[in-house]
């Protein structure tokens, strides 16, 4: 795909306990293919300063920006994107907080036999997951020796983004798509279904973990370009 036949930007924004980096396999293709990717390195502190960070990725592009969020991300993406230049948000396994709600409150109530994230106590007003358990609950999927470097490398994520709110969500004016991914035992399908169906997204599914952009960057890369032609489409 030619880069002039789709003008639109991909910001590309990780969740909790990881960085960017994750999205290298998606950011391969999509760059392939050739669109212009930016990764956002969000420090994972508060809401307010990854949007911040987000914030100043979008403005620096030079048209209007696809918004990508993973995870945590979503409710980056929910928030930053109300920037004039976000024509469309993309979840990839990810929460889509309405005004008021925080990841916080989306995970405070999971229904009886969903799996419970192995989130430790916090350390200093930080989370990380159990390294034991990382593989099995974010990347069962992911070859083993890669998810045990991703138990290792965690990411410290602060309790003032869990808790963080979001004032204006974005999806309420802005067209939205959602892959969920069905193995996820970090973010139940049911709760992911029922946030894109409440986002109004264009929704599909991929058999995967919560780490899904990670193991199976070739579909989650084709659907972030299927959203991208069509909020061309939607431009034009």
């Amino acid at each position: 795909m030619a880069a002039a036949a789709n003008p639109i930007r991909i910001v590309l924004v990780h969740g909790g306990f990881v960085d960017g980096s994750g999205w290298a396999g998606v950011f391969e293709i999509l760059k392939r293919d050739g669109f212009d990717v930016t990764v956002v390195q969000n420090p994972t502190l508060s809401l307010s300063d990854d949007v911040a960070v987000t914030t100043r990725a979008i403005a620096a592009q030079g048209g209007p920006v696809l918004l990508v969020g993973h995870s945590y991300g979503g409710a980056v993406v929910t928030e930053a994107g109300n920037h004039p230049q976000v024509a469309g948000l993309v979840y990839i396994a990810a929460f889509a907080p309405d005004a008021g709600e925080s990841v916080s409150t989306l995970i405070k109530d999971p229904p009886p036999g969903a799996p419970v994230p192995p989130i430790l106590p916090p350390r200093d007003g930080f989370l990380f997951l159990d390294r034991a358990k990382f593989h099995a609950s974010f990347a069962a999927d992911v070859d083993p020796a890669l998810a045990e470097f991703m138990a290792s490398s965690q990411v410290p994520w602060g309790l003032d983004a869990l808790n963080g709110p979001v004032t204006t969500a974005a999806w309420k004016t802005k067209p939205s798509w959602y892959l969920v991914a069905t193995d996820d035992r970090m973010i139940p399908p049911p709760a992911q279904r029922i946030m894109s169906k409440r986002a109004g997204s264009a929704v599909s599914e991929v058999p995967g973990s919560h780490a899904v952009y990670v193991s199976q960057p070739g579909p989650v890369a084709a659907f972030i370009e299927r959203a991208a032609r069509e909020t061309a489409a939607r431009s034009r």
